[in-house]
């Protein structure tokens, strides 16, 4: 899920300070501050405004490439896509599409799991060619452009032996994973990902067809700040940069497990839930059950193979894994269990889910007994374990609201080859789909909550089902920011009503 392309090169705009690394090829997201208009009346005009940027319509040669999502399942034909190459070219296109009454989405690495980063007959805003980076390595500060996908961010800070945390899948958006909560090897050590998340550069719609950027901080519209902190896909604006807090990072030491065929699963599930979520806070596990494997993998944070086999062993006296270690810096580990997208199915459908407390017999027989039926190989159960840091919210807090959960479940379901048919001409589309709606009812008693990076169409309240208690906080924080509704789409945040009901 793993590309490293898309490289913007663009001149770097910041200016460095004491102890800044400005990494070549890699550069600023366009002049801070630049805007279309400031706060002003409601009735304010603004000059029409011209799409800037690089430009793709339907006429165009690389429309299909362009449109194409991760995700094949799901096909949109938009009006226009604009590729970002500054600050500017997002507050144009949000002008120029709030006067010409145009639906707007927002794209990073295009891995919106239900197509909800198109729309067919609107504007895709996409940022993934803003590729900034500026790294303090006095203050451990990273600033960096919104387009960078995890791959990128994780090498770029590994050279600098530095570290947040992300998912672990490369070619996911890391603005879109930081926004909606963040989480991977590095959680139970460094909280989720957006617990790092400092500041951010976002376009908002200013009065009635107008765009401005803001400077999100802990200081400065901090509530801003604090709901894009798991609730900031495509809810509030449009994130142009973002400002990590880093961590030091020399290396890690990577294990993978394998058991061949599913006659472990009762004894390695239920020694991962014991093990895994209360383990050192350095340890981060995930399992993944196929219908012919189940894997662990786990990272320790600058930790010997010794001190993670020990960790682990609970779990690796099941049955007779297969295991191997790697000891490296975070970065080569991570481009190493890359699998490039080609090699990847074509179309997916997820379900997402969270649980407080160990799973019963009867809860992992499920997963068996519907891992066994699973429709391809590439289908799977995967967890993560929480617990460690993800209990200990950052200072002013996030929109994420799922602290004390034990780990986090989903449900996959990969089939299909990669082309520009869409996904619901395949054959196997039916069986698929029908697969996971059964399974994630037959999980429903013993899990609760959902994630919003992997959205369950279909689920009733799913606005506390993402966001639990923090959801009309966030509305609050959306009449402010986008009264006029303008960023929404399947389950968008809808604005609080002042005075007057939202549609």
């Amino acid at each position: 899920m793993h590309d490293f392309s898309r490289r913007g090169l663009l001149k770097a705009t910041a200016v460095a300070g004491v102890g800044a690394v400005v990494v070549p090829g890699i550069t600023a997201a366009g002049a801070p501050g630049a805007s279309a208009a400031t706060k002003g009346p409601e009735d304010e005009k603004c000059p029409p405004a011209e799409l800037t940027g690089r430009i793709v319509r339907p006429e165009d040669p690389g429309f299909t490439d362009a449109r194409l999502g991760w995700d094949q399942l799901f096909a949109h034909y938009p009006l226009v896509i604009v590729f970002a190459q500054n600050t500017q070219d997002v507050v144009n296109a949000l002008t120029w599409a709030r006067q010409n009454d145009v639906a707007v989405r927002v794209r990073s690495g295009r891995h919106a799991l239900e197509g909800w980063s198109n729309v067919d007959n609107g504007i895709v805003i996409d940022i993934s060619e803003l590729k900034s980076v500026q790294i303090d390595t006095a203050s451990r500060i990273a600033t960096v452009g919104a387009g960078l996908n995890q791959l990128e961010a994780v090498t770029t800070l590994a050279k600098q032996d530095l570290a947040v945390t992300t998912g672990t899948e490369g070619s996911v958006g890391l603005s879109g994973a930081t926004l909606g909560g963040g989480f991977g090897f590095l959680t139970r050590w460094l909280g989720m990902a957006c617990d790092s998340l400092v500041g951010a550069e976002i376009v908002v719609a200013s009065g009635a067809e107008c765009a401005k950027v803001i400077k999100a901080s802990l200081n400065d519209d901090s509530d801003l700040l604090w709901a894009l902190r798991g609730a900031g896909n495509g809810n509030f604006g449009i994130v142009t940069s973002l400002t990590y807090q880093t961590a030091p990072l020399k290396f890690v030491t990577y294990v993978q497990a394998t058991w061949d065929g599913l006659g472990d699963l009762q004894g390695v599930f239920d020694a991962w839930q014991r093990t895994g979520p209360t383990a050192d806070d350095r340890l981060g596990t995930q399992l993944e059950v196929h219908r012919n494997q189940i894997l662990l993998f786990a990272v320790l944070a600058e930790g010997s193979p010794e001190e993670a086999k020990k960790l682990l062993a609970p779990i690796l006296s099941v049955g007779s894994p297969k295991v191997s270690t790697q000891v490296g810096n975070w970065g080569d580990v991570y481009a190493g269990f890359q699998v490039p997208i080609t090699a990847e199915p074509a179309n997916w459908k997820f379900f997402s889910q969270f649980t407080g407390k160990p799973f019963p017999k009867e809860a992992i027989s499920v997963i068996g007994s519907f891992m066994q039926n699973a429709p391809t190989d590439d289908s799977n159960y995967f967890t993560q374990a929480f617990g460690g840091a993800v209990r200990r919210p950052p200072r002013c807090g996030t929109a994420f609201p799922h602290r004390d959960a034990l780990f986090y479940g989903e449900i996959g379901a990969g089939w299909g080859t990669r082309g520009t048919q869409p996904g619901v001409c395949d054959p196997l589309t039916p069986q698929a789909q029908a697969w996971t709606a059964e399974f994630s009812q037959a999980m429903r008693p013993y899990v609760n909550g959902a994630y919003v990076n992997v959205p369950n169409v279909g689920m009733q309240n799913w606005e506390t089902a993402y966001w639990g208690p923090n959801f009309d906080r966030l509305r609050e924080i959306k009449a402010e920011y986008d009264p006029h509704n303008v960023f929404q789409y399947e389950q968008s945040i809808p604005p609080a009503s002042r005075g007057h009901e939202h549609s």
